[in-house]
């Protein structure tokens, strides 16, 4: 029987992964996916940020369910946590959508295989050979076998950051162990405020949980625009979270009950915070330290793999997806699209190299975070003359009737020619009205036209309206 040569080998079953399988057989490509996992999905689906909406939608309900009386129900008088039924209707959605690709690979005729995928070496006639390795990863357990393809695409995804010498377990937790904790903690420190850590501050909190945050630099959310950082810590506040910035940690010691962690608070005080549980959520490394690049051309800096427009790496018929990829935000819907990129690329198909300048980034706490473009910052210090739009939530209707008027829409646009060059929002529904923003960047559009572009009303999306007219100082409600 002849040996089968793939047109395409993918390394990983998250979101790059499975994305480029079900583009590549769309495309009638023969395609094998290797995952490790006996389970697709990767961290997003199993870890991030499924799980983590999930969780983030009952902390919503549970914050509405406080006010119930303020909109007319009666009877809610002594609503309680259900921790556990939490977590069981977390991973049941998992569950779903674990079958739901399953299903799809069956339908586009993609051969899921389950193992460690490694690279072997430069394509000998034009075809790669990649190493699978079954559990344990090549060891004395493990068992190896070939499979052969005319490109391979490399999509292992990353691992969660661990604080030098601490390792993660039932009190020192990552974004892992935190989703199968067994109750409620009463405290919670939260090191790094990037998206990770805000937003299980933010489930926490809403969960009557006593949160604190240490962040080493200057702001909560330090990529975003400094507007929405200020807002966000405002708010943070408001709702009883003890916000440290510009803060070092100093050390994390297991205690009799929980933790305590010593840190340095911008004054160059110390501070030691005592807590049932600490969430080390200081950034994620890419997993790529286990795949042989070393036998190939493969490129890397700081362990994260250089490829050009259309993910191709330096060593030919190898493509880099997701995670890994130098240069690119360790976001989902980044990876899939990357994946998209390479097997049109690789089926002959047009398609658009990803605009980091289009990417949206979305942080789902309470309130919302959505940004797309150049901050205010970013577009001064590039010496663009700018006009900038601001419209707050409180004057737009659909936000008092869901009681979610904290917040506003910010537009930053080009002075000269009023392109859209970045849209940042804080409030209701934010991670959901900023795809309208990347629209219309992507087509190039003009406050002129977009403030003559009709939204329904009563929607929160009018608030984009008021803030295109907020640029030119002609917001309607405000």
């Amino acid at each position: 029987m002849a040996e089968t040569i793939y047109d395409v080998a993918i390394i990983g079953g998250g979101p790059a992964g499975y994305t480029a399988a079900i583009r590549a057989g769309q495309y009638g490509l023969k395609v094998a996916l290797i995952e490790r996992m006996d389970k697709l999905g990767g961290t997003c689906l199993h870890w991030g940020c499924i799980p983590t909406k999930a969780l983030l939608f009952s902390a919503e309900i549970w914050d509405h369910l406080k006010h119930a009386a303020e909109y007319g129900i009666d009877g809610v008088t002594t609503p309680t946590v259900n921790w556990p039924n939490m977590l069981k209707r977390k991973n049941a959605i998992i569950a779903k959508h674990v079958k739901g690709l399953e299903f799809l690979m069956r339908k586009n005729k993609v051969n899921t295989i389950e193992g460690y995928g490694r690279l072997t070496g430069p394509a000998q006639d034009g075809v790669h050979t990649v190493s699978v390795y079954t559990e344990g990863g090549g060891g004395a357990a493990g068992e190896q076998s070939f499979i052969k393809a005319k490109n391979v695409l490399l999509a292992t995804g990353s691992d969660a950051k661990m604080l030098p010498g601490l390792e993660a377990d039932t009190r020192i937790l990552t974004n892992i162990e935190i989703l199968s904790i067994n109750a409620v903690p009463k405290s919670l420190v939260v090191i790094g405020a990037g998206a990770v850590g805000v937003e299980f501050s933010s489930i926490f909190r809403s969960f009557g949980t006593e949160v604190t945050i240490i962040e080493y630099l200057p702001r909560l959310a330090p990529l975003e625009d400094e507007e929405i950082s200020k807002e966000l810590t405002r708010q943070f506040k408001k709702r009883g979270i003890d916000v440290n910035t510009g803060a070092k940690v100093e050390k994390v010691e297991k205690t009799a009950e929980g933790v305590k962690v010593t840190f340095t608070d911008q004054n160059g005080k110390t501070i030691e915070k005592e807590a049932d549980k600490v969430l080390v959520a200081v950034g994620r490394s890419p997993r790529t330290d286990n795949i042989d690049l070393a036998k190939t051309k493969i490129e890397t800096e700081r362990g994260f793999i250089q490829t050009n427009e259309w993910m191709e790496t330096a060593e030919p018929g190898v493509f880099a997806i997701g995670d890994i990829v130098a240069g690119m935000p360790l976001l989902a819907h980044v990876g899939g699209m990357a994946g998209m990129v390479a097997v049109a690329k690789i089926a002959g198909r047009n398609f658009r190299p990803i605009r980091k300048d289009r990417i949206p980034a979305c942080t789902y706490t309470e309130p919302q975070i959505g940004a797309v473009g150049l901050t205010e910052a970013a577009a001064r210090e590039k010496g663009i003359e700018i006009k900038v739009g601001k419209f707050p939530f409180a004057g737009n209707s659909k936000a008092t009737i869901v009681d979610s008027h904290d917040g506003f829409v910010k537009i930053i646009a080009d002075a000269k020619y009023g392109e859209v060059l970045g849209v940042h929002i804080i409030g209701p529904s934010a991670t959901e009205l900023i795809s309208e923003a990347v629209v219309a960047m992507d087509l190039e559009a003009t406050i002129d036209e977009l403030m003559f572009t009709i939204h329904a009303h009563p929607t929160l999306s009018e608030a984009m309206l008021d803030a295109y007219g907020a640029v030119e100082g002609m917001a309607i409600n405000a």
